[in-house]
């Protein structure tokens, strides 16, 4: 290991990007063997005057039919938050399984996508990152062609 970030979290995708009027339940991510998850949310186009919410829910089961909302973690999202990044952060959550869940206008279009850092793992990741998540990783590069 030579002291890359990525060698020490799993990264995946908990929404891929779409833009839509419906609200959108992310990935279900598996908390097993990991202290924390940043969920980071970009956005594309905000239809204006739409009014949208991120919250993180948590539940027991695999299959999400149990998820419930976090306390204090819905962030409203402004018309004007185009092209920007909100985050929410949870260390430690009580049941084994979270995810990620964008409340729509219902009338006005918003864009997103997630991306989950699982964090404070007590192995070092078994596979790279989730699916749909690739990079490389350089020591020293020299200045030349990229």
């Amino acid at each position: 290991m030579q002291g890359f970030i990525s060698d020490t979290v799993k990264m995946s995708v908990g929404l891929a990007y779409d833009s839509g009027t419906a609200a959108r339940e992310g990935a279900t991510l598996d908390m097993q063997g990991y202290d924390g998850v940043l969920a980071i949310v970009q956005f594309g186009a905000i239809e204006a005057a739409g009014t949208n919410s991120i919250k993180m829910q948590q539940g027991a089961l695999a299959n999400a039919t149990d998820m419930a909302d976090l306390a204090g973690t819905s962030q409203s999202i402004a018309d004007n938050y185009d092209g920007k990044v909100a985050y929410i952060d949870v260390y430690q959550p009580r049941e084994r399984y979270v995810r990620v869940y964008v409340s729509k206008d219902g009338a006005k279009a918003c864009a997103e996508t997630v991306t989950y850092v699982q964090y404070k793992g007590r192995f070092a990741p078994t596979s790279a990152h989730g699916t749909g998540v690739t990079g490389e990783q350089f020591v020293s590069p020299a200045e030349g062609t990229a």
